[in-house]
């Protein structure tokens, strides 16, 4: 059920790994520097990641030149059909995940998420999910469209901040309120779609 802290640090010839489903708990860095891992299959119902200082599959360093530095070269990454909760930062920074699928069983995508997935291109949110968490697209700047369900009632603030290639968004008639910063920087929306069931527009929750 659990996966220690720094588990697989360093195993640099691991290519693909199948996350069961009754795991609840994994610790930061479980797969730090695990340079050749490019397959996740994401079958914990519902687990909690501790990320602590890092995060599962991303280790930044910053030297004075502020040099940021991926390790895992993750493009596909696959939730299972009984998957309930995507945990929060559970993708963070992969640069190289190009689509994702989310299953019909998911009720609640955490924060951050997929924040900084800069390739991910196209992604498919199902009637299943209620609540999309802080930032949890955020920079995903590759992003060219987003269809959010008419199941969604909370959209977190900066959920889709710095979505760069955003053109056209369309808010369900279920939410209502956008939260703070929540399109900030989509700075090639054109289009916006508000149903009359928004009371509250957060701050920022346009910006630039």
């Amino acid at each position: 059920t659990t996966i220690e802290y720094y588990a697989f640090e360093d195993c640099t010839s691991l290519q693909s790994i199948t996350i069961p489903e009754n795991v609840t708990s994994i610790g930061p860095g479980a797969f730090l520097f695990c340079s050749s891992l490019n397959s996740v299959v994401w079958n914990a119902k519902n687990c909690v990641i501790d990320c602590g200082s890092d995060f599962l599959f991303y280790y930044f360093y910053s030297d004075f030149s502020g040099t940021y530095i991926s390790i895992c070269p993750i493009t596909s990454f696959i939730f299972g059909n009984e998957v309930e909760y995507i945990p929060e930062n559970l993708c963070y920074n992969l640069d190289k995940l190009t689509s994702i699928t989310i299953p019909n069983s998911v009720t609640s995508i955490g924060r951050s998420a997929f924040s900084g997935c800069s390739s991910l291109d196209t992604i498919t949110i199902p009637n299943s999910v209620t609540s999309i968490g802080d930032g949890a697209f955020r920079g995903c700047s590759a992003l060219t469209s987003i269809t959010i369900p008419n199941s969604v009632t909370s959209i977190g603030d900066g959920a889709f901040s710095s979505c760069t290639s955003l053109t056209s968004i369309s808010i369900p008639n279920s939410v209502t309120s956008i939260g703070g910063q929540t399109f900030s920087y989509c700075s090639s929306l054109t289009s916006v779609t508000i149903p009359n069931s928004v009371t509250s527009i957060g701050w920022n929750a346009f910006f630039s």
